[in-house]
């Protein structure tokens, strides 16, 4: 059907792989990366080849490029420089062959290791010397949260030195698409060599991240260690070799079963407006927003936009999908502006196609405005699916407890009936866990899928409004009705009758 009303919606949580492509892991770090097997399913499920597909909160851009290399249009869209210089990063590497890619890693190597070898044995008096011969970023104030206030202090002497060195060694690079791979391994390094920089606790010292990652301001460690800075770009060089490669097998598999057509866009605005500039021009749109919380994306780029020319306009900030930041934004502000994000998504989708949003919250006022705002827009709940289970959180559970450890994938087809919200419904959170419980098989279950599975009832019952329960209120409830929390295995198992009595006696 021309609509695409046949398509049987996913509606069961697909295993994620999160290290499984070159492309995505260990490639650039940024703040959120969804698993690129689940995106590359959705986008397989709901779209065709030669589709537009979109993500308005883009990220690093694992929708756009894992439906460019679906043979789809892929359209990458942030308000965030970097997250689109690293998406655009990884897709520029189906150019340019990677022999240019090694030749130039080498090339690099020969020239410009010795000179980065020799700062490691400067004295202070000759890295003053060499700092005033090299091209540095400026010297910008930081948040005023950060640990220390202007954007040198957040480098050794050395580090910035190092870093000048290796980035006028890749500026060198004459193949145009060698030169790009090799700023993004550049970039890349950033995160390693920096005051922010933390070793992960029992592994080897360059395990681990900065605290940017983790903490979410600059945090300077309390005793910061100094990676070498030749090996460390050298890492995330060959990391890039080995994207490249990767990228390449993909392409040359579609070349060569039917013909390759992918492309891929980029674009920087807030959504509203990209909602104006492609309204009923797209074909499938996945995309996970921001979840709240006090996470201010563009402050905490300021490590790599300040030095690659990418900072920024001041405006652009007020754009920012978040509650707190720099201008201290509402939650109330984040409500409505979430609730018009999911309108534009719909009135950019072709009738009869697809959108899924991934989402997981506390907050029930955040559901509400995802649910009612698709729904007043022509946009049928098709599919709701708990992605839990997943050992590696997201950024959002660690900043802030109020976010579950899963998600849920919401997932909407556009038919253009638009339905008046009801709010007549009862509902009772006890009765309605009480029954997920007594119906689910096995003997674990995890806490994320419960609480969605009773946000989705109480939706269905037009009574989500209705839903207002405390995190530790829930959690009482799942005790009551005789299940125990596995603190190692992050579920909750269902206890024995013999322990329920001994624990009661």
């Amino acid at each position: 059907m021309s609509d695409r009303a046949d398509i049987i919606p996913i509606e069961t949580p697909i295993p994620a792989d999160r290290q499984g492509a070159k492309r995505h892991y260990g490639v650039h770090p940024y703040f959120t990366r969804r698993p690129y097997n689940v995106v590359g399913d959705y986008i397989r499920r709901y779209s065709q080849e030669r589709d537009r597909v979109l993500d308005p909160f883009g990220g690093s851009g694992v929708t756009a490029i894992e439906a460019f290399l679906e043979n789809r249009i892929g359209m990458q869209n942030d308000i965030n420089p970097l997250a689109n210089f690293i998406a655009q990063g990884i897709a520029d590497l189906t150019n340019g062959k990677l022999q240019d890619y090694a030749d130039a890693l080498h090339d690099i190597q020969e020239r410009y290791q010795p000179q980065i070898g020799e700062v490691g044995n400067a004295d202070e008096h000759a890295l003053r010397e060499l700092k005033r011969k090299l091209a540095l970023p400026e010297d910008i104030d930081l948040p005023k949260n950060s640990d220390v206030g202007k954007y040198h202090e957040l480098f050794s002497l050395r580090q910035l030195i190092s870093l000048a060195l290796l980035k006028e060694a890749v500026d060198s690079i004459t193949n145009e698409d060698a030169r790009k791979g090799m700023l993004l391994a550049w970039s890349a390094t950033l995160s390693k060599l920096n005051k922010t920089f933390l070793s992960a606790e029992g592994r080897a010292e360059s395990r681990g991240g900065s605290s940017i990652f983790s903490i979410y301001r600059y945090k300077v460690a309390r005793t910061p260690v100094e990676l070498p800075p030749w090996e460390t770009f050298y890492e995330r060089a060959t990391n890039i070799l080995k994207a490249k490669a990767e990228i390449d097998q993909a392409v040359n598999l579609k070349r060569n079963t039917g013909g390759w057509c992918g492309k891929f866009e980029v674009y920087a605005q807030d959504i509203e407006e990209l909602g104006d500039r492609f309204p009923g021009a797209i074909d499938y749109i996945f995309t996970d927003p921001p979840y709240g919380g006090h996470i201010s994306y563009l402050d905490l780029s300021t490590l790599w936009t300040a030095w690659l020319g990418l900072s920024p306009d001041p405006k652009i900030r007020e754009k920012e999908l978040i509650v707190g930041g720099g201008l201290n934004l509402s939650e109330n502000l984040y409500v409505e502006r979430l609730g018009k994000s999911v309108r534009a998504c719909i009135r950019m989708l072709k009738p009869g196609r697809w959108f899924s949003i991934v989402f997981q919250h506390w907050n029930i006022s955040y559901f509400e405005a995802i649910l009612s705002s698709a729904t007043d827009s022509g946009a049928e709940l098709r599919a709701a699916v708990s992605q839990v289970g997943d050992p590696i959180w997201s950024m959002h559970k660690k900043k802030n407890s109020s976010v579950l450890a899963g998600e849920l994938i919401l997932t909407f087809h556009k038919t253009n009936e638009r339905r008046k919200l009801k709010r007549d419904g009862i509902f009772d959170v006890a009765n309605v866990l009480r029954e997920v419980l007594e119906n689910t098989p096995g003997e674990k279950i995890y806490g994320e899928y419960l609480f969605n599975k009773v946000v989705i009832e109480a939706w269905e019952r037009s009574a989500i409004h209705k839903l207002n329960i405390s995190r530790n209120d829930f959690i009482g409830l799942i005790e009551q009705f005789g299940w125990h929390y596995d603190e190692k295995n992050h579920y909750w198992v269902k206890q024995k009758p013999e322990l329920l009595f001994n624990m009661s006696g």
